[in-house]
């Protein structure tokens, strides 16, 4: 297995655990005190772009050997000149070609466009504790960006407070907390996205959301996701919670209405129970069976009045990921999420996770070819998002330009969680009244960020654009993690934007495959994108024998 460097000196970034391939820890905190790349970024934005000390340090890179096939081993390329995409009036002068220039705006949809900032969006946030502690700081900084936001599956079954009549929601407060604070700070740009799995649709979420809702909500159905291979899970450790979802109709492991069971969680030997959801057409045979069973329920949806629909699938493997590409194309869905294994979870057997499923960059590179053949044959190839263990500038523009054109968003998970942790202990710390709603996990400030300053305005290098955008009337209601999310998405676009820039690509749909080359022939094999030094290689001989 390929160890990727646990300290990056030029950044000054450390990571307290084992990195993966996105760069953060395979284990990632709510309470880490510092300080990878992620981290550090959601504090002091497009400073991390550039090594540190400047004036006392010269910088060189590590030049590291890329070896298998990765995400890291592709290589973006740069251009010495033309420049192309350029909006908004501007004109192919030097004095308009800068990176700040770059327009990084995008757009999904088939029938209804739905604007985003910025090409990210959240992975499903869903029923894990995690997601429902930190959603304020979660949503309200997606909203700000202007970035879509999933609600993940099982919202409403695990929510105590919710009432389910007769197989049907008649209250789910959970959900409309989630989807209320995203709206109200929804300024256009951006989405509110709710996912469905097996449990979600016998509770009949989709009647409830579009009743209460309408056309504020994209529904989300969901095949699978890159990190498990089995249904979501979630954790409880209270003997009557777990009995309440044994009722809702969910799998509990161990079973807690066995008496023996009973006895050993009152005993203190069993301290836990995993509530787990079902997998979907477990009666289906064929590809016939499955597009008949999927068109029905599109078109029962549309009926019920979705305009705009989406379909998640993981990391299954050739067929599973053809059937989501030609089926999401016929069906005219808005989005099709290509999760591929390396992504992340918030509770997944983890040698599941480890072993199982096709790795993002092999999975992507298919899901080109696929809908390249669709696109042959006439066909308005849905339009996609790639997702799977993405964290960095650099990932979107790779995972964009391996994709392109079909690809619009990149879907990051982990990694747009960190700045809601990191955020919300500050608050903790800074507002000690608060540390509890915010669920702050600090008593005091660490080093890390104490060095930065003792005050929101001085921590965050996004403070004032977010009270810019929000006045400082409203500022008083923006968690610190909005505010973190805000300055972590804002050192991404800047870095996608300089990418962009050395490419002479000046606008989103300008990015094409030509961008990238592979580093090693092995990557160069599986993907389709040619060795760097075979790119332009036939250019180069015409110039020197002309």
């Amino acid at each position: 297995m390929i160890q990727w460097p646990k300290q990056n000196d030029v950044l000054g970034t450390v990571n307290r655990g084992n990195p993966a391939e996105s760069g953060l820890c395979t284990l990632c905190r709510a309470d880490c005190q510092g300080k990878c790349e992620t981290w550090m970024s959601s504090l002091v934005g497009r400073k991390l772009l550039y090594p540190r000390d400047f004036g006392i340090v010269t910088a060189g890179s590590s030049n590291t050997t890329h070896v298998g096939i990765s995400y890291n081993s592709l290589r973006i390329l740069g251009y010495n000149y033309g420049a192309y995409g350029l909006t908004n009036g501007l004109s192919n002068s030097a004095d308009d070609c800068i990176f700040p220039n770059v327009n990084v705006e995008t757009e999904f949809g088939s029938e209804v466009k739905t604007k985003v900032k910025v090409p990210i969006m959240t992975g499903a946030l869903g029923s894990t504790f995690i997601a429902a502690k930190y959603w304020d700081s979660f949503s309200i900084g997606a909203a700000l960006v202007g970035i879509p936001i999933v609600i993940g599956e099982n919202v409403v079954g695990i929510d105590k407070e919710a009432v389910i009549e007769n197989g049907r929601i008649v209250k789910a407060p959970e959900l409309d907390r989630r989807i209320q604070t995203y709206l109200k700070y929804y300024d256009g740009y951006g989405a509110i996205i709710v996912q469905m799995n097996v449990e979600d649709t016998r509770n009949g979420v989709a009647e409830y959301v579009i009743e209460k809702y309408g056309d504020q909500v994209i529904l989300e159905l969901k095949w699978g996701q890159g990190a498990k291979d089995i249904g979501g899970e979630i954790q409880v450790t209270d003997l009557d919670y777990a009995i309440f979802l044994k009722n809702r109709g969910y799998v509990v492991d161990p079973d807690p209405t066995v008496p023996e069971v009973q006895e050993a969680f009152k005993s203190g030997a069993l301290k836990s129970f995993a509530r787990h959801s079902r997998l979907g057409y477990t009666d289906l045979t064929s590809f016939e069976q499955v597009r008949e069973n999927f068109m029905t329920a599109i078109e029962y949806l549309r009926g019920l009045g979705y305009k705009r629909i989406t379909l998640k699938t993981g990391s299954y493997g050739m067929e599973a990921l053809a059937m989501a590409i030609k089926l999401a194309t016929d069906a005219k869905l808005d989005l099709l999420t290509v999760d591929g294994s390396g992504g992340g979870t918030g509770m997944s057997p983890w040698n599941m996770m480890e072993t199982w499923g096709v790795p993002s960059i092999l999975l992507h590179a298919k899901a080109y070819e696929y809908a390249s053949l669709l696109a042959a044959r006439g066909k308005k190839v849905v339009d996609m998002a790639f997702a799977g263990g993405l964290a960095r500038e650099d990932h979107i523009f790779k995972a964009l330009a391996l994709g392109a054109p079909y690809v619009k968003l990149i879907c990051m998970g982990r990694a747009l969680m960190i700045p809601g942790f990191v955020g919300s202990n500050i608050e903790g710390v800074l507002h000690p009244e608060r540390r509890a709603k915010v669920n702050g996990n600090w008593d005091s400030l660490p080093k890390t960020v104490a060095e930065l300053g003792t005050k929101a305005e001085e921590i965050f290098a996004g403070y004032y654009d977010v009270q810019k955008k929000v006045g400082v009337e409203e500022m008083k209601n923006i968690p610190y993690g909005a505010i973190a999310f805000w300055t972590l998405a804002d050192k991404l676009t800047a870095g996608l934007q300089q990418l962009m820039a050395g490419a002479r690509k000046f606008s989103l749909d300008q990015i094409s495959r030509n961008d990238i080359a592979s580093a090693n022939r092995e990557t160069e094999a599986e993907t389709g994108i040619p060795f760097i030094t075979d790119v332009q290689d036939e250019f180069a001989k015409k110039i020197l024998l002309s």
